[in-house]
């Protein structure tokens, strides 16, 4: 579903907490994904989840993943987590 305005982005403490600890070419690369990239087309460069994680979506970026949710009411994505790839998927 593309749209002619991209998605507002929102982020929680933890994915903000995330950024701040990821090295800085890292948090950099990522930053523009979610702000920039990621707005544009948010379910065609994601898959959503499923079982306990039903309602999340998931982008990848290298080796890191974003989950978010798709706020269609607001035209917002909030961005919930940034997190390795072997650590995303554990509960928080």
């Amino acid at each position: 579903m593309t749209d002619e305005h991209p998605w507002a982005v929102r982020l929680a403490p933890g994915a903000v907490r995330a950024l701040d600890r990821l090295p800085h070419k890292v948090a950099a690369a990522i930053a523009e994904f979610i702000t920039a990239t990621l707005p544009t087309d948010p379910y065609r460069m994601s898959k959503p989840l499923r079982h306990e994680l039903a309602g999340w979506r998931v982008a990848r970026r290298g080796d890191y993943r974003v989950t978010f949710r798709i706020l269609d009411d607001d035209h917002a994505l909030l961005i919930g987590r940034v997190e390795h790839r072997a650590h995303i998927y554990r509960p928080t």
